[in-house]
């Protein structure tokens, strides 16, 4: 098609209103780190600092996926805390306590966590029984199973190549010492990739006819991008380099985002959040999908548990408390509709890196934990109503 065929396009203003929640969610992380930048007297975004929010958020951020496709598909799990400190006491009696080789122990945590998830996902999507109900009876189950195991005792420190899986660094291949040869390239790299691929997407929009942003908007989006990307690389180039946690999820943000908007099992995921009755009797096989969902949802959960616990290098009883809660405002925060069938896997991951930043800037100020949670509240209701508000603008 010529492009005189497309649809007619909308102003930088009426186009940011029309999608006020992709563009909301930039500004905000943006004036949060911002914000705390300031008040922190620019120790915010150190070098060292950054490595932490990385490590620091990784397992949110990894578990946030799972949960994005368990609330598009229209459930819930309030379990993936209590199943994340369980497969890290199974990991510390299995590699510290039995002297199983890591790996093997590794790909047993991986088996246990995606049979929980199926075995949950079976009464959720087969008995029909609540997500709420069937996950909260999970919650109380694996966090009584973990205190068992764990004998109400901590089991640690776990081997190196275990520890390496959180708290280890990609080393740099050009040999140098500062900065880091590697990280700078893998930022170049990424920015050129994004780049790309967003100017491809809109050549694909224009010749089709999709209406898409205003040429402005959409150089700006990707230069702040490409900024922020680069500064980060950057300051972590002058530290240690590149995290492996960050690589992992880096792997896994991309192919979470392709699942959910490039293939029909994605597709059809959202369709069952959005109606299941339609999609069954359009011939989708709702109950599988809410399945896998779940099942997913085990397997990233015990990714997380394994993360975790390297990070802290032992598994104590208390993993994992409450940890639901933020992975759940993250994919709220991130702009999940609660009702299901909408929401994006790159809104779940800055959710959760807004999470984190408020986490990380509060704590540097000194502010208690007794406030923090008060905040976190305000902020995870402030995006519920602002979901709810759009919705009904719009009906």
């Amino acid at each position: 098609m010529e492009q005189t065929e497309r649809a007619p396009g909308l102003g930088i203003g009426a186009y940011i209103a029309k999608h006020i929640r992709e563009y909301g969610l930039l500004f905000a992380l943006i004036a949060i780190m911002a914000f705390f930048q300031i008040v922190t007297g620019g120790t915010l975004l150190r070098p060292v600092n950054i490595t932490n929010l990385f490590l620091q958020n990784s397992y949110i951020i990894i578990m946030a996926l799972g949960m994005l496709l368990v609330i598009v598909g229209g459930n819930i799990d309030l379990s993936v805390g209590s199943v994340m400190g369980f497969i890290g006491a199974l990991a510390a009696v299995m590699i510290v306590s039995w002297k199983l080789p890591v790996g093997v122990a590794m790909a047993i945590c991986l088996i246990v966590g995606m049979l929980i998830g199926a075995v949950q996902g079976y009464f959720v999507a087969y008995w029909k029984i609540p997500s709420f109900i069937v996950t909260l009876a999970g919650m109380l189950v694996f966090r009584g199973l973990s205190l068992w195991l764990l004998a109400g005792q901590s089991i640690g420190p776990f081997p190196g190549n275990f520890q390496s899986l959180s708290t280890g660094f990609i080393p740099d291949l050009f040999g140098a010492d500062k900065p880091n040869m590697v990280a700078l390239a893998v930022g170049v790299a990424a920015v050129l990739v994004l780049v790309w691929l967003a100017l491809r997407n809109r050549s694909r929009n224009m010749r089709y006819g999709i209406e898409d942003e205003p040429w402005g908007l959409f150089v700006a989006r990707n230069a702040v991008v490409a900024f922020a990307l680069l500064f980060v690389t950057w300051k972590l180039a002058w530290f240690r380099g590149l995290p492996n946690v960050l690589l992992s999820m880096v792997i896994l943000t991309v192919i979470y985002v392709f699942i959910t908007e490039r293939t029909t099992l994605g597709r059809r995921i959202y369709a069952v959040g959005g109606n299941a009755k339609a999609a069954k009797l359009s011939g989708i096989r709702t109950e599988r999908l809410t399945f896998l969902t779940f099942v997913n949802m085990g397997l990233l959960a015990a990714l997380a548990g394994l993360v975790f616990a390297a990070r802290l290098n032992t598994a104590t009883p208390k993993a994992g408390f409450a940890v639901e809660l933020d992975v759940i405002a993250a994919v709220f925060i991130g702009g999940a509709s609660m009702a299901g069938g909408s929401g994006k896997i790159v809104g779940a991951v800055v959710g959760a890196f807004i999470m984190g930043v408020m986490n990380n800037g509060m704590s540097i100020l000194g502010i208690g934990i007794d406030y923090q949670q008060v905040i976190k509240g305000l902020v995870l209701l402030a995006a519920v109503f602002f979901d709810v508000y759009n919705k009904n603008k719009e009906g």
